[in-house]
């Protein structure tokens, strides 16, 4: 007996041994992408950990590649008509739901028209607007003028979609996750609560949620009802949830991730040295939103000398560390403009300098700004709050603008929120001013600024401005690309008319990914692909 005990603890200690040098459990591959999700139905969602987590377990008709390019997904092929309006799309052979049941062209149908539904209230509603009879959808279910979109299952494998007019990006929109098809029965039977439960959790993607362990981890495995699923390479995935950055941090060094979505700010120059640590390109703006709604927001020169008043140089090279680059726009230069010899901010130009040697002239301005709306040397300005979620470059920028405002007498309050309570904190308009990022959902400007008409489900500024919905309505219908982004420029000018968002940097994509990891795709768009992705074995030294 004693030799048998003697044995087992020999066996125990040499296993510890070998998966010292990898995650601790083989058989899955474990990751941190983001904190316990707000949501993880693909009509609801607006965040991009949420929508890394519903590309493993759902997908659209399109995929896109390592370059961002359309490829098949549940479609197979695809015609569109010569005037451009009308895409038919044939859908594979056996497509099936995880649970085995069939999938087919009717499922798009209902998932799309849900998605506009008023009803579902879903953020990303107005991404369907370049479909033909989408106002008549949006419409409340009461109007007797109310109809569907022009998306018909023309038999099961063929859905025919007719756009308002010609979409150099429909493509693009067909792969985003607000197109991706639900399946009805599940979602009617429960529609609160069929996302939080795996039994329910059904789709038509590479993997199927397993186990939701809540604020500690979701087990996502390998579908094997999925068309492609003899090309997926990791069985199971665990996605550990963890927002802090120090805890993210420790658990990849200790080998419990071998991905993490984020790292420490402090820690930054001490890892730019490990060969785990990346950094890659994203077609984002990280920036400021004010609430336009609350006094004194509500005043556009209380806006502009707020936005006047920040040192993006000080953010980027003290802060940031990472190459930025200081905004004095909104839509980032990664994005091409009708010439693709240009980008979009070569011809759209700044809207104030960013400049170190005119800091102290855009603060003199905007002294002189708040100073006109009333409130000179900040007197009797109300103190506001500064509403973030938790990361540690969040936090230092936090405290950056906090001291910078107060340069303008401005008292700022710091609230820090728990990621899901900070998103619908932004999404109801309850908050002064909160930090905020946009990543492009499709490779064209204006992923940047439709999002700002009225109502929109991502206009957490509250803002509205009619000259400004009518010119983005325009854009949808433009077919002619010089004066389409001729509008887009002009649309933008609207946005610094008016001091409506406040800039501060590109956004870069920094992570750490264990070198025996590989294949994990990052897209410039935020996504974070782990379908494909291995673990090299690795031997005790």
């Amino acid at each position: 007996m004693k030799k048998l005990a003697l044995l087992l603890a020999v066996i125990m200690i040499f296993s510890c041994f070998i998966t010292a040098c990898g995650q601790k459990d083989a058989d899955i591959l474990s990751v941190n992408i983001g904190p316990e999700p707000d949501t993880i139905d693909p009509a609801l969602n607006s965040a991009v950990d949420g929508a890394t987590l519903i590309i493993h377990a759902f997908e659209g008709l399109m995929n896109l590649d390592e370059k961002g390019v359309p490829t098949p997904g549940q479609a197979e092929t695809y015609k569109i008509s010569d005037d451009g309006l009308t895409y038919t799309f044939t859908l594979r052979d056996g497509l099936k739901w995880s649970d085995g049941t069939e999938l087919n062209a009717e499922d798009f149908v209902y998932s799309w028209n849900r998605a506009v539904d008023p009803e579902t209230a879903a953020d990303y509603a107005y991404m369907f607007e370049c479909i033909k009879g989408y106002d008549t959808a949006t419409l409340p279910a009461t109007s007797e003028d109310r109809a569907p979109m022009a998306v018909k299952a023309i038999d099961a494998k063929t859905l025919e979609v007719t756009l308002v007019a010609p979409s150099p990006f429909f493509l693009e929109v067909c792969a985003f996750p607000a197109l991706f098809p639900v399946k009805k029965d599940i979602v009617e039977a429960n529609p609160e609560g069929w996302t939080t439960d795996p039994e329910t959790y059904i789709g038509n993607g590479p993997y199927k949620l397993v186990e939701w362990v809540n604020k500690s981890h979701m087990i996502y495995e390998k579908n094997e009802n999925y068309w492609d699923a003899e090309n997926i390479v990791s069985d199971k995935i665990k996605f550990v949830l963890l927002e802090d950055d120090n805890a993210i941090l420790t658990a990849f060094k200790n080998g419990d991730i071998l991905f993490a979505d984020t790292v420490a700010n402090a820690e930054l120059e001490a890892m730019k040295k490990d060969p785990a640590f990346k950094v890659t390109e994203q077609f984002g703006t990280y920036y400021v939103s004010f609430n336009t709604q609350k006094d004194p927001l509500d005043d556009a020169r209380v806006r502009k000398a707020l936005i006047l008043a920040v040192d993006r140089n000080y953010i980027v090279d003290k802060l940031g560390q990472l190459n930025q680059t200081p905004m004095a726009a909104f839509v980032p230069a990664s994005l091409f403009d009708a010439d693709k010899t240009k980008n979009f901010r070569e011809v759209g130009g700044d809207y104030y300098s960013v400049a170190t040697s005119e800091f102290e002239a855009n603060l003199a301005e905007a002294k002189r700004l708040l100073a006109e709306a009333g409130y000179p040397e900040g007197k009797g300005f109300p103190t506001i709050t500064y509403t973030y979620n938790d990361s540690s470059l969040h936090k230092s920028i936090a405290e950056a603008l906090q001291n910078m405002w107060g340069e303008l007498g401005i008292t700022v309050k710091l609230e820090l929120q728990e990621w899901n309570v900070f998103l619908n904190s932004r999404k109801k308009g309850d908050y002064y001013v909160a930090r905020n990022g946009w990543l492009a959902d499709y490779n064209d400007p204006v992923s940047f600024l439709d999002m700002w008409v009225t109502g929109g489900g991502n206009n957490d500024a509250q803002w509205s401005n009619a000259e400004y919905d009518k010119l983005i309505k325009d854009i949808k219908v433009e077919t002619d690309s010089a004066k389409r982004f001729e509008m887009m420029h002009k649309a933008e000018d609207i946005i610094f008319e008016e001091s409506m968002l406040c800039p501060i940097m590109t956004y870069v994509d920094e992570y750490l990914q264990a070198p025996q990891l590989k294949n994990v795709r990052s897209s410039p768009l935020g996504f974070k692909y782990f379908m494909y992705a291995s673990v090299e074995e690795t031997t005790a030294e």
